[in-house]
């Protein structure tokens, strides 16, 4: 599986195809040697990366990888109700709840607490006193570099939205932390990406049931 031979010289000429030849010495692990590359998609955000590779026991193999900027997931937390965005996702042709999110293509080396506080301002209005950051997890290892930081927004104040053209249908409801769990096990929520989030707080012990009343 992807396969080649070639007669061109080292040091990163370019294939009829459009492949660079890695210098001997670059792209290597423990795992893998990367033999060659090229760029098959690029669009301003996203670009998919197809190499060619030599594993330790000396089979080829081909990878499509595919490049996208850090991003953000904001969990905004009351202590008692933590509030999720619903809109339309055109890839799965369905509406979806799910954390805010996002990423800054435009602005690539901004620090991720800066863009999620802009996501949540952004997508709910709500302005967080403070931001925790709770951890990163990658998006897909299998097949893309993006990787996602986590943040825990407390000590919320409530402002005005300011949505971008394509958020437009988006909606936000503040939910007890039971109803999201419930919402998770029914097959409501299903974003992988909050669903991990919400797990990594609940693992951290971040998120936990207020006490019950008393006298309850």
């Amino acid at each position: 599986m992807g396969e080649r031979t070639t007669e061109e010289p080292e040091g990163g000429q370019a294939a009829d195809d459009g492949r660079t030849e890695v210098p001997q010495g670059d792209g290597t692990t423990a795992e893998i040697t990367t033999l060659t590359t090229r760029i098959a998609y690029e669009n301003p955000w996203t670009r998919v990366r197809e190499d060619t590779i030599r594993r330790r026991d000396g089979s080829e193999g081909l990878y499509g990888v595919v490049e996208r900027s850090d991003f953000v997931v904001v969990v905004p937390w009351d202590g008692a109700r933590i509030t999720l965005v619903e809109q339309y996702r055109y890839p799965v042709r369905s509406r979806q709840w799910e954390l805010p999110m996002g990423m800054w293509e435009s602005r690539p080396g901004t620090d991720p607490a800066v863009i999620a506080a802009g996501e949540l301002r952004e997508e709910t209005g709500l302005l967080a006193g403070r931001m925790l950051y709770a951890g990163d997890m990658f998006q897909g290892a299998g097949y893309s570099t993006q990787r996602g930081h986590v943040f825990l927004a407390t000590e919320l104040t409530q402002g005005p939205e300011e949505r971008e053209r394509s958020e437009q249908d988006m909606i936000c409801r503040a939910f007890p932390l039971a109803e999201v769990e419930r919402m998770v096990r029914d097959g409501v929520l299903r974003d992988a990406m909050t669903i991990a989030a919400l797990g990594l707080l609940r693992i951290k012990g971040l998120l936990r049931e207020p006490p019950a009343p008393p006298g309850s």
